[in-house]
C-alpha cells in the first residue's frame, strides 16, 4: 500500500514564498517519478513539475524560474519551493507518484495554497 502525505501550504502575500513537502511510504521501487499538480477553482488539474528518481525534471512553462522541484530519494520525499507567488497561483496542490514497475499513479491528499493580500 502506497501512501503520500503532504505538508506545507497556506496563505501567503503576493511576492511571497512557500515550500511544499510530500513523503511517500509503502512499496516504493527505485524507478519512479514524483511531482506536483495543481487545481484552481473551476479548472482542471494541471502539471506543475515532476522529477524522476534519476533526477530529470519537467516544469510547466508558467512555473519555470519561480518554482523549483527537488527530492530526497533516501526519504522518498519530494519538495516544491515556490517563489514570487501570485494570486493566479492560488490552487489546491497535489503530490503525485508514478511507479514504473506497476504503471500506477498515486495522489496525495492535496493542500491549499492561497496567494492574497
Amino acid at each position: 500500500q502506497v501512501q503520500l502525505v503532504q505538508s506545507g501550504g497556506g496563505l501567503v502575500q503576493p511576492g511571497g514564498s512557500l515550500r511544499l513537502s510530500c513523503a511517500a511510504s509503502g512499496s516504493i521501487f527505485s524507478r519512479n517519478t514524483m511531482g506536483w499538480y495543481r487545481q484552481a477553482p473551476g479548472k482542471q488539474r494541471v502539471l506543475v513539475a515532476t522529477q524522476t528518481s534519476g533526477g530529470n525534471t519537467n516544469y510547466a512553462d508558467s512555473m519555470k524560474g519561480r518554482f523549483t522541484i527537488s527530492r530526497d530519494n533516501a526519504k522518498n520525499t519530494v519538495y516544491l519551493q515556490m517563489n514570487s507567488l501570485q494570486p493566479e497561483d492560488t490552487a489546491v496542490y497535489y503530490c503525485n507518484l508514478y511507479l514504473f514497475s506497476s504503471s500506477q499513479y498515486y495522489w496525495g491528499q492535496g493542500t491549499q495554497v492561497t496567494v492574497s493580500s
